[in-house]
Order: structure tokens, then sequence, then C-alpha cells
């Protein structure tokens, strides 16, 4: 699994250590990090928790990444903008239980963390083992393990009501605020992890176009 983790304005001074236990605890259970920044308070691409919201499905619809870690002071903000873009199930995720159950019961492909609210003294431990609990086992096995079949019947029912709900990710590219798209795919290291990794020739020759 590709995992992309983004940090927005705020907590961008975060971003080094973040990546740092994620990329550890993910290639402990075989899976790869890239890391979309913000790289540092002062980076030229200023990404809001909305823009990391579009991002997120940008990356996801395309096939750029598999699953998103973002998050913002509370981790609320990024959460409610990653469920409002298409291809994205993104769960608010602030311990390893969260973590665990998220995966098991929700089976989504983002998670926003709160990285300013109640991260303080210890706040690497907490990092390091909700991501190690996020990645102990396969997503979607259910818990308790006997509501496996109707957690994932459940899950199959919000899928096809997403599909209803939202529009379809072109769509949303070509009408958005151009400027505010052309500024969230600006960061740093966008052109060289995203094209690499993107599996939608579509979504990729309009990003370039911009």
């Amino acid at each position: 699994m590709k995992i992309a983790l983004i940090n927005e304005n705020s907590q961008a001074a975060k971003n080094a250590q973040i990546y740092e236990i994620l990329k550890e605890e993910a290639e402990k259970a075989g899976h790869t990090v890239d890391n979309y920044g913000m790289y540092s308070a002062d980076d030229d691409v200023q990404l809001t928790y909305v823009k990391n919201g579009l991002l997120a499905s940008i990356l996801l619809s395309s096939g750029a990444a598999d699953f998103v870690v973002t998050g913002c002071g509370t981790g609320q903000g990024a959460m409610l903008a990653c469920n409002s873009f298409p291809n994205v199930l993104c769960g608010h995720v602030t311990n390893p239980l969260d973590a665990y159950l998220f995966g098991q019961v929700n089976d989504g492909n983002c998670i926003a963390m709160p990285f300013a609210q109640n991260f303080g003294w210890g706040a690497e431990i907490n990092l390091r083992d909700t991501f190690a609990k996020l990645f102990s086992e396969p997503f979607g096995g259910g818990y308790p393990k006997e509501r496996r079949e109707p957690e994932q019947r459940n899950k199959k029912i919000l899928d096809e009501v997403k599909l209803v709900t939202h529009k379809p990710i072109m769509e949303i590219l070509k009408t958005i605020d151009q400027q505010f798209l052309k500024e969230t795919i600006s960061g740093k290291h966008f052109a060289e992890l995203f094209y690499a990794n993107c599996k939608n020739d579509e979504i990729a020759e309009y990003l370039k176009s911009l």
C-alpha cells in the first residue's frame, strides 16, 4: 500500500517528526510513504485543511496513493474537508484504539489526526502506537470478528451512497476555482511524487495543463 502524508500550514513544523514515525511503522507492515508536505511553516505553497481535502481526493482518485494520513490542529477540519470530496472515506483518529477500529470496522482510506490538540509531552509515543495499530492487520477485518459481514455490507452501502452524493473528480477539477486547484498541486515535491505514481491519465493530463 502506498501511503501519502499531507500536513496543513498550521502544523507544518511537525511534518518531519510525523513523517519519520509514519514511515518507520508503515514500512514494518510492508507499506511505503510519500511525503507531500508541507515541510515547514515557511514553504512557498501554503496548504490549508480544505486544500488537503482536495489533494487527498486527487491522490486517491488517481491511484497515486492508496491511503492518506493528514490532519490539522484538531483533526476535525481536515476530516470534514476530506469527506467533502469524492473517493475519500476519512476518519478522525486520535489514538491507537481509534486507528484500529477505523481500519477494521470502517475500512476507510484516509485518517485526519490532531497535531496540536493534546499534542504535547509523549506525543511521539501516541503517534507511533497509533500508526502501529492502524497497520497491524489488513483493513476490513471487522470488530468484533463476528460482526465482520454486516460491517463489510454497510461499508459497501456507504461506498454506493457516496457515488450518488459526490460529483466525479474530473467534474470537480474542471469547475472548482482554478487558482485554488493550482495552489493545491504546487507543493515542492508534488510533481515528482504524483506523476510517477498516478494511474489515471485523464487526471494527470488535466493537472499538467494547469
